[in-house]
């Protein structure tokens, strides 16, 4: 689980200004680079990291969102989509910062060193309520992609390229919409511009083998469904040899008593109404044994009382929720000649007290009956 926030990630404060956010960003983008840390795998999460904090942070709307709630707010945009103007401000930061690499030209990187497919890697886990809220240790299996030996991780055979006959080597092509034209990503060559000459007969062109493997991920209490857990190293390897990483998601299964609310868990105790009335003292299941829930007398239905801590360990460690109570009232089916016959004492005995409804309505049925003189 990634414990840097966003502004640890680029070494500012929470209070720091757009000016800040992208004079950090510049600094710790250049220190992390790819080209300057080659075959640093630390380096290269860290520079990942670094996008996704400035993108974030660049934005108000996403900024106010993350300090308030972090990254699980951003899941309901999109699973953290960024809007277009952070890219366009993002690519000109890349351009002005590299620009002096290729003679103030963008440089374009040589196909036979891209890889066919994203190192990073995640798969789903489906977990029980239990394990979420105490955690445990899961193992996980999976299948990860490995370049090909024989052709390099090309596709090609013998790692022999040739450009690519639908974009020309461009990487992109141009596709017509009504009076508009627009580019997008090559599907033939995914970008690189190269095709190759003829199919790898190792690989049949796909340019990796699928290798299956388990590991054994510690699962930390309080993890909730959406929440990731990064396991370092554990991801596709590419041509350089060079490995990626796995990202666990994961989906809670609920419980069929207790219902989570982030950090709070609920539960619904059926309450008879007699014990509501005389405020009874009732043990109640929590999540590490049981409590004693003393009722109020005269406990109203759907009341709720809260039992400070007793809820689910933050993920981030930062303290627990709390235990919510829910009254659900009882009423008999239906009642003995007995039972009634002692209601109906109980309700005299408690005189005027026990028609509340007299004082109130007598006035207005006086006013309706003279609406009909």
């Amino acid at each position: 689980m990634e414990e840097l926030s966003y502004y640890e990630i680029l070494e500012i404060s929470q209070t720091a200004d757009k000016a800040e956010i992208k004079k950090a960003y510049r600094k710790m983008a250049k220190k992390y680079h790819p080209d300057k840390n080659p075959d640093d795998s630390e380096a290269e999460h860290m520079f990942k990291l670094c996008n996704e904090a400035y993108q974030c942070l660049s934005d108000d709307q996403q900024r106010g969102i993350y300090d308030r709630y972090g990254k699980e707010g951003l899941q309901g945009m999109g699973g953290g989509s960024r809007s277009s103007g952070g890219f366009d401000d993002l690519g000109a930061i890349f351009e002005e910062m590299f620009s002096g690499f290729g003679g103030g030209r963008s440089r374009r990187r040589n196909p036979a060193d891209m890889d066919k497919y994203p190192l990073d890697m995640n798969v789903d886990m489906k977990i029980t309520f239990e394990e979420a809220v105490f955690g445990c240790e899961k193992e996980v299996s999976y299948s990860y992609k490995d370049a090909c030996g024989d052709c390099n991780g090309t596709g090609a055979k013998d790692g022999k390229l040739s450009t690519c006959p639908h974009c020309k080597g461009q990487g992109q092509i141009l596709m017509q919409q009504g009076f508009m034209t627009f580019s997008q990503t090559c599907p033939h060559c995914q970008g690189s511009g190269s095709a190759a000459t003829d199919k790898c007969t190792t690989c049949k062109g796909d340019g990796y083998k699928t290798v299956k493997e388990s590991v054994t991920i510690k699962i930390p209490a309080g993890i909730d469904t959406g929440n990731r857990l990064r396991v370092s190293g554990k991801g596709n390897i590419g041509k350089k040899g060079n490995r990626g990483d796995l990202y666990v998601t994961f989906d809670v299964k609920p419980d069929k008593h207790f219902i989570r609310d982030e950090n709070d868990v609920y539960i619904e105790i059926p309450v008879f109404f007699t014990q509501a009335v005389k405020g009874d003292t009732l043990t109640i299941p929590s999540l590490t044994g049981e409590l004693e829930l003393k009722l109020e007398y005269g406990t109203r239905d759907k009341q709720r009382y809260t039992f400070r801590g007793e809820g689910i360990q933050d993920v981030h460690g930062h303290g627990k929720g709390n235990l919510i109570a829910v009254v659900n009232i009882q009423y008999p089916n239906k009642l003995s000649d007995e039972q009634l016959e002692l209601l109906n004492k109980l309700q005299e005995s408690f005189g005027v007290e026990s028609k509340p409804h007299e004082g109130v309505l007598d006035s207005v049925i006086d006013k309706m009956k003279s609406w009909f003189k």
